[in-house]
């Protein structure tokens, strides 16, 4: 099957016009090929549709038109025929339409006015110009009246009345005095749109004679003027004097002084008004006030703002200017006049119409015989215009019957077309406010084909790379194009072919055989024709021993080696540059046939020496180094960084480039390897200095590219191997011309912040990228897959719009263009955006939910329709939340947890559950706004698990054989609880373990007394929970069992001793000693109150002692049920705490040493009371004392 790609433009320029000649576009007359093509005629120049002409110059109406044969043309005049042969005054020019009607030589302007309409025909159809409504303008005189001098108070307002004579045109107004200077106008005095001169207040200076109005006409450039208006202004303070001296001394009067008023509107009239402007146009508002003080003039719009960058106020904020109006532009819009009394408004209703304009308009329609078309005219107004159409110049109802033409609406259907439907075809659409007219010709040609390429035409290529070969032709019906290889070969097909639209044939990768004559072959219904062309594929050239790297001490000399290889019959041309230029203008250079030769090596010479062999065809090339090195020095040479370039010179000045030349400072023993250019923008960023481009250190010129609308400086840097030298001195400044942007701005997005608008950004051009004057944006946007005309807007010195009352999240093709005081930069690519986003409307439904184990869910839902999201899908949230435990029964407050899964999944996990539990969850979809409603409720349970701990332990109640145990049952069941399992085992001095008992223990026990006992014997407890599902996490404790009453008796006996007494009152009298000195050393370094310290620890398992005998109190936690840290004795009440602790009750007061007895008793100075007991003189609240002390003893 035989491949098909496009053709580029610049291979076959003329075929690609002829293609869209064929496609329905206008057929240019220019070509030599096209001047035996036949086409119906086109109006290309005519007059405008209201044309007002100067009644002392002849008349010229316009009516050029092309076509084949060339038309002839005739007018008509207010719908009649304008037989102009009859008119000695009217001539039509030559080959043309246009009429010149003799003014100049007795004609009345006036005689000829009218509208005219031009007619250029030809046997392909006939073609219409609009009517041309021809006026000549009119500038008549001021009617003759009689004005009054106009007597007013100061501080009262005034009106001077200008009352032009209706010309057409209107006049141009405005006001000046007899020395033909314009009156000086401000916020108090001012010219309306009307012509009249408006005065808010009137002052002294407004007294004068010479106030008056001028009319320009600008087509018969004349200027009007009215009779001089004179205004005397009476002052309070002349007033007074004059009521004064006609007065008697016995009347007591006085003229108020000068009033200040509250603002009243001189126009509009009325507190509303209506304003009815078209589309495209300037939207004019005013409001003029009287007032003292002068008011000031507001503008707004109610229910919106007025459009940025549109919108300007003129006549000292009294004119209200919007340009370019559109329908967006209706509403109502209030000036408001406020001055410190008081204010007043104007509400002006506007009503933005539109005349008619396309949408689509009809285009030319080239056909061959027995195809389809179609002619498209749509056009849109306020209200919606008519459509109609006309067939050469006639309504098409009352026009010649086509069998293959159907009016549809704005669209005629062409099925099957014959020569004879050639025609030209015009589109009206038209309302109250204007009408369009578009000609349309439909153009059926019958032509056989034809080669456009030249026979015999030589094509080379070389081996392996692609061949094309063209095959330029026109025919229509479109011909068939197919290729032969030699004169008698079979037709071309394969894979090793391309095939192209407009005929040319493409040899991927040419070979030796691909040699030889193709022949190509073009066909059509009516005749077949054939062009044969010839193709030669040659040797590539190739250098077969390529120059080498380089190095070379001064003055010595070097060659480098290029030998090629190339086909016999193509001549090579070989060139030799160093560092991409020329070679150096020095006889030390020298070119020989496959090498180059450099004598004296200098520094200078170093650097990249490239071979290049050019041929008609190909092109090839090789670069070697040469590194110049010197001799190993005798003296020592100190290197250093370069001097700094100087001499720079500007020379070969364009408007996009420049030369920049200059010298070498001193190297300073090290060759300078590159130059570092700099520039400086005097205009945008003074005084910072830009990198521009950096040359190897042998070259001294640089052509530099600029970029318009900057005032360059130039700077150079020398660089060597030791650093960069100081820059140079700044060249002198070169200010480029200004010229269109040649760049839009970059990062254009397009992102709502609300739902119903469009927030567009972009990032700015920078200073220099604006290449001129007036850097402004054109922001434009339409709505994504809709058939939609662009809305635009103009704005500057921003980087964001916003579109304001857009739908919610719909694309938009979005793009923005720089633009300047010169134009436009080039048409920006397009971006899609989204309007903003909103909360999602839909529920996930269909939700799921498959319980795994006693922690562990899985749910799953349906997705939500992406059109409900209406925003980006972020993904979806779970809710869930314990409802109650199943073996409680009891409601707690509810924590809900919430788990967020990304993207369009419709499944997730939810870990972390409590077993035995009821818990509900919904889901809900997620979109850049925010979560959409949630999904009804769904109920789970979870299965039992395994219990937590029992929450505590206590041993109480010890004796000779038995100990009473006591627990409470676990925090988290878990489920129902079927029994607790008891385990113990004693301890022995050595601590190891004996032979370990198991009790199983009904559920609903609280409580076990153990017996059997041994006496004065440590055991370790196990003790934990049980579900159906197993055994829960255990807790362990240790208790004893007291010792017998013999051991008891001979503990008493032996307290009874004298001996015994004796060493224990040495020892006592020992501990008061150091008590006491351990109190006189701490009041000498300061007040240490063991209360205060204990209170900041803070423990909650630390209590306070007991305040009757300073002993030590019971030691439990705050729920009074956990025991006794691990490695504790057993209190008195035989409480035993659950978690293991190596805390000392040391740690809670300085100077504490304490330590358990055998039965559980403290030993130790420990004291919280706050009593006041006298030592050394001094009294202390909190310090232990030796009574304490002695108290603490058992």
């Amino acid at each position: 099957m035989m491949k098909k790609k496009s053709i580029s433009a610049s291979k076959a320029s003329l075929v690609f016009f002829l293609c869209q000649m064929i496609s329905a576009l206008d057929v240019p007359l220019d070509s030599k090929l096209l001047e035996e093509l036949s086409q119906p005629p086109t109006i290309t120049q005519q007059s405008p549709k209201d044309y007002i002409v100067d009644p002392r110059e002849n008349i010229v109406i316009q009516c050029e038109a092309k076509g084949k044969p060339p038309p002839s043309f005739s007018w008509t005049r207010n719908g009649t025929h304008f037989d102009i042969d009859k008119d000695e005054q009217v001539t039509m020019k030559p080959n043309s339409g246009t009429l010149v009607i003799n003014i100049m030589n007795g004609g009345k302007a006036e005689a000829y006015e009218g509208v005219y309409q031009c007619t250029a025909r030809n046997e392909r159809g006939a073609a219409i110009s609009n009517n041309i409504v021809i006026r000549p303008s009119r500038s008549p005189l001021w009617t003759k009246e009689k004005l009054e001098p106009n007597q007013v108070r100061e501080g009262d307002s005034l009106v001077l009345h200008c009352r032009p004579p209706v010309g057409l045109p209107p006049p141009i107004i405005f006001w000046m005095d007899n020395a033909f200077q314009r009156l000086p106008q401000s916020e108090r005095v001012s010219q309306g749109l009307n012509g009249d001169l408006y005065f808010s207040n009137v002052q002294p200076e407004d007294t004068r004679e010479d106030y008056i109005c001028y009319a320009r006409f600008n087509h018969t450039q004349t200027i009007q003027q009215k009779q001089p208006i004179s205004v005397k202004v009476f002052s309070m303070d002349s007033l007074n004097d004059t009521i004064a001296a006609n007065l008697s001394d016995t009347d007591i009067y006085g003229a108020k002084p000068v009033t200040e008023r509250p603002p009243i509107l001189l126009t509009p009239t009325g507190t509303t008004s209506n304003k009815v402007e078209l589309r495209g146009n300037v939207l004019l508002l005013e409001c003029i006030a009287a007032g003292l003080p002068t008011p000031v003039i507001r503008w707004i719009k109610e229910g919106g703002e007025l459009p940025a960058n549109r919108t300007f106020f003129e006549n000292f904020k009294k004119t209200l200017k919007i340009i370019d109006v559109s329908e967006a532009d209706s509403g109502n819009y209030k000036c408001i006049a406020r001055n410190i009394l008081g204010s007043t408004h104007h509400v002006i209703s506007v009503t933005v119409k539109a005349a008619p304009y396309w949408i689509t308009a009809p285009r030319n329609l080239v056909l061959s015989p027995g195809e389809d078309g179609t002619l498209i005219c749509r056009a849109n107004g306020n209200p919606k215009p008519s459509i109609s159409w006309l067939a050469n110049g006639v309504p098409i109802a009352i026009a010649p019957e086509d069998p293959s033409r159907k009016v549809d609406g704005d669209t005629i259907i062409f099925s099957a077309v014959q020569e004879r439907s050639s025609a030209v075809y015009q589109c009206n659409a038209s309302n109250e406010y204007g009408y369009l007219l578009a000609n349309a010709f439909v153009n059926v040609l019958a032509e056989p084909p034809r080669i456009l390429t030249p026979a015999n035409k030589l094509y080379q290529v070389i081996l392996d790379s692609p061949a094309l070969i063209d095959c330029a032709y026109f025919g229509s019906p479109k011909p068939e194009i197919e290729w032969f290889k030699g004169v008698k070969g079979s037709i071309l097909r394969g894979n090793e072919y391309v095939f192209h639209d407009n005929g040319t044939l493409e040899i991927p990768a040419a070979q030796k055989d691909s040699t030889g004559t193709y022949t190509c072959v073009a066909r059509n219904e009516l005749g077949k024709i054939q062009n044969e062309v010839q193709l030669e594929v040659k040797d590539p050239t190739m250098i077969i021993k390529q120059p080498e790297y380089k190095v070379i001490q001064r003055y010595g000399h070097v060659s480098f080696e290029c030998i090629i290889k190339h086909d016999s019959t193509l001549i090579p041309t070989v060139i030799w540059l160093k560092d991409n230029d020329e070679l150096p203008d020095d006889e030390r250079f020298l070119v020989g046939k496959d090498n180059l030769t450099i004598m004296n090596v200098t520094d200078k010479d170093d650097g990249t020496y490239t071979c290049i062999v050019n041929t008609t065809l190909d092109s090839v090339s090789a670069s070697a180094v040469l590194t110049v090195v010197a001799a190993p020095p005798t003296p020592a040479i100190i290197y250093a960084r370069p001097n700094p370039p100087f001499d720079l010179e500007l020379t070969g000045q364009l408007e996009r480039s420049i030369e920049l030349s200059w010298i070498p400072g001193d190297e300073n023993n090290s060759p300078i390897t590159s130059f570092v250019i700099e520039y400086e923008d005097g205009l945008h960023e003074p005084g910072v200095w830009h990198y521009q481009t950096e040359v190897p250190g042998s070259q001294t010129t640089v052509q530099l590219k600029l970029s318009p609308y900057v005032n360059y400086s130039f700077r150079v840097i020398a660089v060597n191997e030791i650093g960069r030298s100081q820059p140079s001195e700044p060249s002198e400044q070169y200010l480029t011309k200004s010229a269109n942007p040649d760049e839009n701005p970059s990062n254009v997005q397009g992102i709502g912040s609300e739902p119903d608008n469009l927030v567009i950004t972009w990032e700015s051009l920078k200073g220099f990228q604006s290449n001129g004057p007036g850097l402004q944006y054109k922001v434009s946007w339409r709505q994504k897959d809709v058939d939609d005309e662009w809305t635009s807007v103009v704005v500057a010195n921003v980087s964001k719009y916003i579109v304001s009352g857009t739908p919610t999240f719909v694309p938009y093709e979005i793009k923005v263009q720089a633009l300047n005081d010169l134009g436009y930069a080039p048409e920006p690519s397009e971006v899609i955006g989204h309007s903003g986003e909103d909360l999602p409307m839909v529920a996930p439904g269909n939700v799921q939910v498959h319980v795994i184990n006693s922690t562990l869910a899985k749910v799953h839902w349906d997705p939500v329709p992406l059109k409900s999201v209406r925003g980006h899908l972020q993904g979806y949230k779970v809710y869930y939340w314990k409802v109650q435990s199943l073996s409680r029964r009891s409601k707690r407050h509810i924590e809900k947890k919430i788990l967020t899964f990304r993207g369009n999944k419709t499944f997730g996990m939810l870990p972390g559950l409590e077993p035995y539990s009821s818990y509900k969850l919904n889901v809900r979809v997620v979109n850049g706004k925010g979560e959409g409603p949630a999904s009804p409720d769904k109920v789970f349970k979870t299965p039992e698990g395994v219990p937590s701990s029992p929450s505590f332990l206590k041993i109480t109640n010890p004796t000779l054989d038995s100990l009473t145990l006591e627990w409470g049952s676990p925090t988290h069941p878990n489920g129902v609880l079927i029994s607790y399992i008891l385990k113990f085992q004693p301890i022995n001095n050595t601590h190891e373990l004996g032979p370990l008992v198991e009790i199983r223990i009904p559920a609903n026990e609280s409580s076990l007394i153990l017996k059997n006992l041994n006496y004065s014997t440590r055991y370790k407890f196990y003790f934990n929970a049980q579900t159906s599902v197993g055994s829960g996490s255990q807790i362990t404790e240790e208790a004893v069992t007291i010792m017998d009453e013999a051991m008891a008796s001979r503990q008493v006996d032996i307290a009874t001793q004298g001996w015994f007494i004796g060493l224990m009152c040495a020892v006592a009298l020992l501990i008061l000693i150091l008590l006491i000195v351990c109190f006189i050393r701490r009041n000498k370094g300061g007040k240490y109150p063991v209360k205060e310290k204990e209170d900041a620890h803070a423990d909650p398992e630390i209590q306070p002692m007991k305040e009757d005998d300073g002993t030590f109190g019971e030691y439990s936690d705050a729920e009074d049920h956990k025991p006794l840290k691990k490695g504790s004795r057993t209190p008195s009440d035989r409480t035993v705490k659950k978690e293991d602790s190596d805390d000392s009750l040391v740690d809670y007061g300085e100077g504490v040493n304490g330590q358990f007895n055998e039965d559980g008793s403290f030993i130790g100075q420990y004291s919280g009371k706050k009593e006041k007991e006298p030592a050394e003189g001094n009294e202390s609240s909190e310090a232990p004392s030796p009574v304490n002390a002695m108290n603490s003893f058992v």
